[in-house]
């Protein structure tokens, strides 16, 4: 069987390390909240629409709450309150401040015991819908065939939900086993989620909640007509990260773009914005039973893939231990890499396996997420066509957990389905003939495959340590990842960091902890 040796007092002096990092940030998490998580918690209260200008309705109440220095105490006292003393519903607090400027701060509150029993029927009612959403994906998985492995992943990027479906049920036609709706450009730095259904988006098509429903009623459709679940994946990133987690737990998506610290790194959003959000962001996902992805191929676009390989190792371990503390499973950790080095490299293909390797086999558990050659993609469709074979090969060598499937024209333009089609049929092949390969070959202790992965835990483990003692916060301001500096008060989003009073209550937050015992 082909495997590697791992020295494992450097794979529990990293865990141990990346615990640390991670631990440390407990004042925060139980300190503080973000208008997006309390824009979180009044969507899950049955808050939805939109102004005419597109500003929804959530946005409306947290910012009448900021504005008024209440949001203290959280976003669902507030709202409890109000439906409690005026005989309205959730939906009509929200209507009552954005369209006649009722000032809920002003009305006297009632009893916390009553205000948690107005509570209640909402958490239950909504937790419940979640669960049945739950259900239903676990249901559907065991009418049709197993997960494969690895699951063949690719994107829509149209910038029309409409136009996506039809590229969607394509490739799902085609052998797809999981579509991700690539989100428009920038989307990660708007301060709410847009409403409805979206025809217009920049190299991709707008996260909504509409549109999610959308695109999981087609994928339903095509995987009755093939026998065949099709995952569903967006983006729970950026500066409404929690909001559109939420959106994805309540339309059944299966997979989404999560990362700890993407946000920070490559949209420079303020640390201490992104580590709240994401915390419950996971949360809600480990309660849905949706599987995260992180982005540590990124990574490698700023820096070299062979230089600074152990900075996704890194990174791995400590958005391994942030989604422990959020209650994700290892089975619904799709932790990234990449296939990166540069071909010209020789034995390029040695690198990329060690690396493959080494992530798969400190995550046995995880459905690790193997992304293609991107930085090296060129206008030669036949090179890169090949690039893409290799990547294939090694994702199926060493059991990866999904397989983004790269483009020959990844270079060029957005791909045509047919430049789909043949990624596809490129990859089936692969998979089936050396399907077994890998149970057929050893690599001796002494392997160039065995000492490289060895060298970058090595690396990777001293890098965590060294992090573990100044602080996750300062190793960013001094761009220690990625190359890039990231002070601990810069970024966009700061002013949305909330301190929380003593009586503060999320009920949503309260009950999952609860339910995922953490």
């Amino acid at each position: 069987m082909l495997k590697i040796g791992l020295n494992q007092e450097m794979v529990s002096r990293a865990r141990k390390a990346a615990f640390q990092i991670t631990n440390a940030f407990t004042w925060l998490f139980e300190g503080y909240t973000t208008v997006a998580t309390e824009r979180t918690v009044l969507r899950l209260m049955g808050i939805d629409g939109a102004l005419k200008d597109g500003n929804p309705l959530p946005n409306v109440v947290v910012d009448h709450l900021v504005e008024n220095s209440a949001l203290q105490k959280g976003a669902a006292i507030w709202v409890a309150n109000a439906m409690l003393k005026k005989g309205l519903t959730a939906q009509q607090v929200a209507e009552e401040v954005a369209y006649k400027g009722l000032g809920i701060t002003q009305i006297p509150l009632a009893s916390v015991e009553a205000i948690w029993e107005t509570l209640n029927p909402l958490v239950d009612k909504m937790l419940g819908h979640i669960t049945a959403q739950k259900q239903k994906r676990e249901e559907l998985l065991a009418k049709y065939q197993p997960r494969p492995q690895p699951v063949i992943y690719v994107i829509v990027a149209t910038g029309n939900i409409y136009e996506d479906v039809v590229q969607a049920k394509a490739a799902a036609r085609e052998g797809a086993d999981a579509i991700a709706v690539i989100r428009s450009t920038a989307q990660s730095l708007l301060d709410y989620v847009p409403f409805g259904a979206t025809t217009v988006g920049f190299g991709g098509t707008f996260a909504t909640q509409e549109n999610f429903k959308i695109m999981r009623k087609a994928l339903d459709e095509v995987a009755e007509e093939e026998n065949h679940y099709i995952y569903l994946t967006n983006y729970a990133s950026g500066l409404c990260m929690p909001e559109i987690a939420a959106m994805a737990a309540m339309e059944r998506l299966d997979m989404m773009l999560n990362d700890a610290m993407y946000g920070i790194l490559f949209r420079d959003i303020n640390p201490k914005r992104t580590l709240l959000d994401q915390y419950f962001a996971r949360m809600i996902n480990a309660y849905a039973g949706i599987e995260i992805q992180t982005g540590e191929d990124n990574y490698l676009t700023t820096s070299d893939a062979v230089e600074k390989a152990y900075t996704v190792t890194a990174s791995q371990l400590i958005n391994e231990s942030f989604a422990l503390m959020s209650g994700i499973k290892p089975e619904k950790m799709g932790l990234g890499h990449a296939f990166e080095i540069d071909p010209e490299l020789e034995n390029s293909f040695s690198f990329e396996l060690a690396h493959a390797l080494l992530t798969k086999t400190l995550f046995p558990d995880a459905p690790v997420k193997y992304m293609p050659p991107t930085k090296f993609a060129s206008g030669n469709i036949f090179k890169t066509y090949l690039l893409n074979a290799m990547f294939n090969f090694i994702g199926q060598l060493t059991g990866q957990g999904v397989q983004l499937l790269g483009m020959m024209t990844e270079a060029i333009h957005t791909p045509h389905l047919a430049d789909r089609f043949l990624a596809i049929e490129n990859a089936k092949y692969i998979f089936k003939a050396v399907k077994d390969l890998n149970q057929n070959l050893c690599l001796s202790e002494d392997s160039f495959i065995n000492k490289r992965a060895n060298e970058v835990l090595a690396q990777a483990t001293e890098f965590l340590e060294k992090v573990a003692r100044e602080g996750l916060f300062s190793a960013m301001a001094k761009g220690e990842f990625a190359d890039i500096k990231r002070p601990e008060n810069g970024g966009k989003g700061l002013d949305g960091v909330i301190m929380k009073d003593k009586d503060y209550y999320n009920p949503f937050l309260e009950i999952m902890k609860q339910e995922l015992a953490l």
